[in-house]
């Protein structure tokens, strides 16, 4: 008990020292032995938990931690271990000492980590720290993490794959309703995010002990209404010039003020981002073009695991209106990529395998959001990105009856949309049909992507009929004009003739091309006939697919009424 006593008294001592000392009065950190000193006292407060103890450190902490924030500009040593040590003290027991602990956290954020996330020791640290106290955080300061996520973005951007299971320990902390959209954008351009890091490196030398935060704020509140515009309305938001971002002066130079916004420390809600601008695909061309770094292919395979971290969390935490807001933006941002093949790839991946899935959970949400659906269907000729994007789009539309039977209005618009798109690439194959047999690798490639198209909106538009019945007539016709255009892809005519077939014979129909799972308009499932009307309907529970290649009047002798129930 003696020896602890000394031990106690002698890092007192040693923490008040530091303050008196001219050599280390304005630069705490650069004194060697305080570290321990923090270090040990703290453990003794944890084992001795006598509150006299702890009310005795705290004032020389709380000094220290204040003086370290004042020199960090002009201090050459790292301040972001010792800083660390003394907010643990604040955590643990703030409730004893009476110290609020948020102030003092976001003073971190914003003073320290802002200049050192680049020291490979100090992210690793931060990382530690952040995880070991997460359940903590997450409960007393919720919205902490959340308002810096553009920072550990930064964090784990510069030192790479190293880290990535450590951030992945603390990546659900930073998502909270504020936090949900905008970091959506932010993971997806995480490569960018090191193009811009790299540039400012090059610029203007090291970033360790730099600072990039005084950046100007976005126009969030403009562009969060853009967004909800986007849901709800279908108006795209704007791509603005690249020079619609003022440089404002900052105290490290920015390489390009394409990339202001990706730099910010904080969050401060959706912010524009330029990257279909000329100036920005000749930026991500340059760098294509040359060798890529070892942190800009690290971060490529990082952001797809990131992605399916958040999609994972939105699935079983977030909430139906965030999600609906989510959608336009995935549907944006589809064809917008960091242009690496293999990064695209699985990306694009994820990003439809997550819109399928928040359409199957919530159909309705086709219906609530037609207008940008309508809007990338008219962009289906774009690239071939897009012309992926509304293959799917059209099949969610078939396939979950455009919102439901209660959603009429919404799924007329939709039946609209794809007869448009469909009569465009039947007079555009009609075009191309006399020159079929001449056609070069790209153009057989391009018409085989149209048939694909094709095929997806007739399947769609005989789907929609099939669940909104008042479509029928409208079908008929479009699919009658497509099997009697006869163009160059049989497989095209052909489905359509196969559901104009289907379509005469309704439990057939409704078997076949009804909605994937029974709802209250629809009391069946797909595959399935309901035997008890057979006496009404001509029905048959027998595989379409086998008698596809079979013409001429059926094999059998017999009717199905001989075998089906009659009252």
């Amino acid at each position: 008990m003696v020896d602890r006593d000394k031990e106690w008294e002698f890092h007192l001592r040693s923490l008040s020292s530091t303050g008196r000392d001219s050599n280390y009065a304005t630069d705490p950190a650069s004194d060697p032995s305080l570290m321990n000193s923090v270090k040990r006292l703290h453990e003794l407060c944890k084992t001795e938990k006598a509150e006299e103890l702890m009310a005795r450190v705290y004032p020389h902490l709380n000094k220290i931690f204040q003086r370290c924030v004042t020199s960090i500009s002009q201090s050459r040593t790292s301040n972001g271990l010792l800083l660390l040590a003394i907010l643990q003290f604040f955590l643990d027991f703030g409730d004893v000492v009476l110290h609020d602990a948020d102030p003092s956290l976001r003073t971190f954020f914003r003073s320290c980590l802002s200049r050192e996330f680049a020291d490979p020791v100090v992210a690793e640290a931060t990382l530690e720290f952040l995880s070991s106290n997460k359940e903590k955080l997450l409960k007393s300061f919720p919205t902490l993490l959340p308002q810096f996520f553009p920072l550990m973005l930064k964090l784990i951007a510069w030192n790479g794959e190293k880290l990535e299971n450590l951030f992945l320990r603390v990546f659900s902390g930073l998502i909270s309703p504020g936090s949900f959209i905008p970091l959506f954008p932010s993971l997806v351009d995480l490569p960018i995010l090191v193009v811009a890091l790299e540039k400012v490196e090059r610029s203007s030398g090291s970033l360790v002990g730099s600072s990039i935060a005084s950046i100007q704020k976005s126009a969030a509140p403009e562009m969060l209404l853009a967004l909800m515009d986007e849901a709800y309305t279908g108006s795209t938001i704007g791509d603005g010039g690249a020079d619609s971002e003022s440089e404002d002066s900052t105290p490290i130079a920015v390489a390009d003020p394409l990339f202001l916004d990706i730099l910010k420390d904080e969050n401060d809600g959706l912010a524009e981002r330029h990257w279909t601008s000329p100036a920005m695909a000749a930026a991500l061309q340059a760098v294509i073009n040359a060798p890529l770094s070892k942190r800009l292919k690290e971060a490529l395979k990082m952001a797809p695991k990131l992605l399916d971290s958040y999609f994972t969390l939105a699935v079983h935490d977030g909430n139906d209106s965030l999600i609906c807001a989510l959608i336009p933006l995935i549907m944006a941002r589809y064809s917008t990529l960091f242009p690496d093949k293999i990064f695209s790839y699985e990306v694009q991946k994820r990003l439809l395998e997550f819109m399928l899935a928040a359409f199957h959970r919530s159909p309705h949400f086709i219906a609530l959001l037609k207008k940008p659906i309508v809007d990338r269907l008219g962009e289906a000729y774009d690239n071939s990105a897009k012309t992926e994007l509304a293959l799917q789009l059209c099949w969610a539309i078939g396939e979950y009856g455009g919102g439901g039977g209660s959603h009429k209005d919404a799924a007329r618009e939709l039946f609209e949309s794809l007869e448009l798109l469909l009569y465009e690439n039947l007079a555009s194959s009609r075009l191309g049909l006399g020159k079929a047999a001449h056609v070069s690798g790209s153009s057989s490639f391009r018409k085989s992507s149209q048939s694909r198209l094709l095929c997806f909106v007739v399947t769609a538009i005989a789907k929609l009929a099939t669940y909104h019945r008042e479509l029928l007539p409208r079908a008929r016709v479009s699919l009658a004009k497509v099997a009697r255009s006869r163009i160059s892809d049989a497989r095209v005519w052909k489905r359509a003739q196969d559901y104009l077939g289907l379509m005469s014979e309704p439990a057939i129909c409704l078997s076949v091309l009804g909605p994937s799972n029974p709802s209250t308009e629809v009391m069946q499932y797909p595959g399935t006939v309901n035997w008890s009307e057979g006496h009404k309907k001509m029905i048959a529970h027998v595989p379409f697919y086998i008698l596809g290649s079979q013409e001429g009047p059926p094999s059998h002798d017999f009717s199905f009424l001989d075998i089906l129930p009659r009252e």
